[in-house]
């Protein structure tokens, strides 16, 4: 596990930062500039609409007596989708958008259901109901 954090807070800001410095020189600081505030913003908009349609659903399920979990599972990846769109970055705003096209959100969904489902299976989670 820590090496996986390892990872992730060193191995993908460096390759963020040879990305920006590429493109910077290939279409300029200011055009960088300026398409990174752009996703940003654009970001924040989407996953806020998302998770938007996400509560009412919970609350539609709620009301209904059904347990949401679908949707649950939906508003954290769109929770996820919208902070690697805020991270400054091509390469998080692109797995940003990933997590927030349905297409891709369902095939996302579905990995992590099965891999849980292995874990599950395998012994490495355990379950305790009541």
């Amino acid at each position: 596990m820590l090496f996986r954090i390892l990872i992730i807070f060193t191995i993908i800001p460096v390759i963020e930062l040879a990305v920006l410095i590429k493109v910077g020189g290939a279409i300029g600081t200011w055009n960088t500039i300026m398409i990174i505030l752009i996703t940003g913003v654009w970001g924040a908009i989407l996953a806020k609409s998302q998770g938007m349609l996400v509560l009412q659903r919970i609350r539609e399920d709620m009301a209904a007596g059904i347990m949401p979990t679908e949707e649950l599972f939906n508003g954290a990846l769109i929770l996820v989708g919208g902070a690697l769109l805020l991270t400054p970055g091509f390469v998080t705003d692109f797995l940003g958008l990933i997590f927030m096209i349905p297409q891709t959100m369902s095939m996302i969904k579905h990995y992590i259901k099965h891999l849980i489902q292995h874990k599950i299976d395998s012994g490495q989670i355990t379950t305790h109901w009541n």
